[in-house]
């Protein structure tokens, strides 16, 4: 099978050539890590892998509840997405549970 006439970042099913025996072969740069690529793929659609970057982490919200059991949450933003099927991004969201001690919360009512 042969990829010059397709290549395709990430995992795309739809990117394939026939390979040999009825044999699909693909051209996705998910398939260096499947093993199932074109024998011309490196030569057609290899290019250098750049796993994704994120930048530092935001602050942490105000915890969800004035009073009690609540959560807090931040996040990050990538910076440089993955390509050519470097590593993905890390998570972008954390959470974290909290007790809301706001002054009222001892009020009797």
């Amino acid at each position: 099978g042969s990829c010059w006439h397709q290549c395709c970042p990430g995992r795309n099913n739809a990117c394939w050539a026939p390979g040999t025996r009825r044999a699909r072969c693909y051209c996705d740069s998910y398939c260096e890590r499947t093993g199932d690529c074109c024998k011309d793929y490196h030569a057609v659609c290899h290019h250098a892998a750049v796993g994704c970057a994120v930048g530092p982490w935001g602050p942490w919200s105000r915890c969800s509840s004035l009073c009690g059991v609540g959560s807090k949450a931040r996040s990050r933003q990538v910076t440089v997405p993955p390509r050519h099927g470097g590593e993905p991004c890390p998570d972008l969201k954390q959470r974290r549970g909290c007790l809301g001690e706001h002054p009222t919360c001892g009020t009797a009512k």
